[in-house]
């Protein structure tokens, strides 16, 4: 590699559905070109009822892009076998300085197509492979026997990786002590981060407007959930809870921006529960910095999170949230000071610290602002440019 030489980095996902790994990825590939690098971002199928962020990639094509429609989330041998041989022949035409993965699938196939595109290469000239674990699938997303392979094929390839990057401490220290996935050495924490601009500008006029824009009344409390409606999320507590607290706050109503497997078994449940006249299922959304604008809070009842992004952009906008203190929520929210956490699955008091923020005015402020302050120092872009750009550096 001249000095004069872009550094190349194949930049593999499994899909570009809602979420941070999609959004990371595509900023990323864009943010850097501008830094001396030149991108490869290769993605994988988003599933049926799974929204579609490929919306973000920027129309001038700074950087390259490819589909690969064997690449998907779910196990299917032809298909991954498929995506394998495939992304051996790309790497070896692109010959990349980095592979870097992002998501399970594509960690795993992505990750052992560079180490065959590695073999017979020097060490000087083979591509440096990088993961960066969103999260994980090790834990409540699959059965016992399933889970185990899971951890052994991530720990194989751990090993041979060159550097580990984790959102948020706790994944770190989760996969690094619980599951015995890499070593202390190789594990680097780099959260998220993200354009937040957009959500910072929210004031006043914005949440006016966009109450106006979703028929909501100034004077109800909103209380929004923003996610897949899939089984890690456990929408389901959320509509469950709504209930509850309808009923303890008259003119509380309750927003889903989303959409997802469960969405039809959802409905069904919120009928049930007497809430057709105040909650709403808004269903995917590209403009999500509207249904924080007209929220009091942002409720999160997932199971297991890594960097929880619609969190982080509802911090920004001034929304605190309420949430179950899992995965890597605890590193984004500070309890009473920036938000509420409650015990995992502890619905009784989650529902509890829901009624009260909705019912005092200024101590929702006061954690909003504290919110915001505290997210666009910690999960703002350029700093996860410059750290990108510097582990990448250092592994050159």
């Amino acid at each position: 590699m001249t000095s004069a030489e872009p550094i190349r980095i194949a930049r593999i996902i499994t899909r570009l559905n809602v979420g941070g790994p999609a959004i990371q990825a595509i900023t990323l590939s864009e943010q850097l070109e501008s830094a001396g690098y030149h991108t490869l971002l290769i993605h994988g199928r988003v599933g049926s009822g799974e929204g579609d962020m490929s919306y973000l990639i920027p129309s001038a094509g700074r950087f390259e892009v490819e589909s690969l429609n064997t690449l998907r989330r779910k196990i299917a041998p032809l298909s991954d076998a498929t995506a394998l041989t495939k992304l051996v022949e790309r790497l070896r035409e692109f010959r990349p300085h980095i592979v870097h993965t992002h998501m399970a699938k594509a960690g795993s196939l992505g990750r052992l197509a560079a180490l065959i595109a590695n073999l017979g290469q020097s060490r000087q000239s083979r591509a440096r492979i990088v993961h960066t674990y969103h999260g994980h699938v090790l834990e409540g997303y699959f059965s016992g026997g399933v889970a185990r392979a899971f951890s052994a094929a991530e720990r194989f390839l751990g090993h041979r990786s060159d550097a580990l990057i984790a959102v948020s401490p706790s994944i770190r220290q989760d996969l690094l002590n619980s599951h015995r996935i890499g070593t202390g050495d190789r594990f680097h924490v780099v959260p998220l981060g993200f354009n937040l601009r957009r959500f910072a500008a929210i004031g006043p006029a914005e949440r006016t407007a966009a109450r106006h824009e979703l028929g909501v009344d100034p004077t109800v409390r909103v209380v929004s959930l923003v996610g897949r409606l899939t089984a890690i999320k456990q929408p389901d507590q959320f509509v469950t809870a709504a209930a509850q607290i309808a009923a303890a706050v008259p003119n509380a109503i309750f927003l889903i921006a989303g959409g997802g497997e469960l969405e039809p078994r959802l409905r069904i449940q919120a009928t049930s529960a007497g809430l057709d006249s105040r909650l709403r299922f808004l269903g995917w959304r590209q403009d999500v910095a509207t249904v924080y604008a007209a929220s009091d809070l942002i409720a999160l009842t997932s199971r297991n999170e890594g960097t929880p992004v619609a969190l982080i952009e509802s911090m920004a906008a001034a929304v605190p949230g309420v949430a179950f203190a899992v995965g890597g929520v605890p590193d984004v929210i500070t309890t009473d000071i920036t938000g509420v956490l409650v015990r995992p699955n502890d619905l009784d008091a989650f529902v509890v610290r829901t009624v009260a923020l909705l019912r005092d005015d200024g101590q929702r402020r006061r954690l909003g602002e504290r919110a915001r302050t505290s997210v666009l120092e910690s999960y703002g872009l350029d700093r996860l440019v410059r750290d990108i750009d510097a582990l990448y550096r250092q592994l050159l």
